[in-house]
């Protein structure tokens, strides 16, 4: 399975997979203990398959690096916890990806993909075949997360821009008087 479905919400520990969608949002349905939510468009979601590591080069999509992983723990779970200390996360991760931009990526980064990995790897959701590479490197992360109103933090998480975001940068927003010269 791709990483379109899947979801991290905010305030909320671990994946959701997206189940079906509804007029103020969703049904998600809890990758940890199996528990269905309901969550609304207001809330802050990011897709995986949206979501990109910052290395010196280029930005990686979250599918390449879960695919590095997997070729380092040849298909296992990872060999160190989420809760290791920083150190050891980033030790691990330099091993993973030697070339990720340490300025970028932030322990708590890491924290998350290593999660996020063992989940999906415990639910057998890892889809690393050619048609599943090719069909999350061609959303096409930096293209778009811009044509879609995402923007990737310096965490490299993603948000979504607001409806108050997007109506004022079309010009339809709202002007108070002050802001009216005459």
């Amino acid at each position: 399975m791709s990483l379109d479905k899947i979801l991290s919400i905010a305030g909320k520990p671990g994946l959701f997979q997206m189940v079906t969608q509804t007029r103020g949002g969703f049904v998600a349905v809890s990758l940890v203990d199996g528990k269905k939510v309901t969550v609304n468009l207001k809330s802050n979601v990011s897709v995986l398959s949206e979501i990109a590591i910052y290395t010196l080069q280029e930005e990686m999509p979250l599918i390449e690096v879960f695919k590095k992983i997997s070729e380092k723990e040849m298909g296992a779970k990872t060999a160190v916890s989420h809760k290791a200390d920083k150190l050891d996360l980033e030790g691990y991760f330099f091993g993973v990806m030697p070339n990720y931009d340490e300025d970028r990526v932030y322990a708590s980064d890491i924290k998350k993909v290593i999660q996020w990995y063992n989940i999906l790897q415990e639910n057998k959701l890892l889809d690393f075949s050619a048609e599943a590479l090719e069909a999350s490197s061609n959303k096409g992360v930096d293209k778009g997360a811009a044509a879609s109103g995402k923007m990737t933090t310096p965490k490299g998480n993603v948000k979504q821009a607001g409806p108050k975001a997007s109506s004022a940068a079309k010009g339809g927003g709202k002007t108070s008087k002050a802001a009216v010269k005459k």
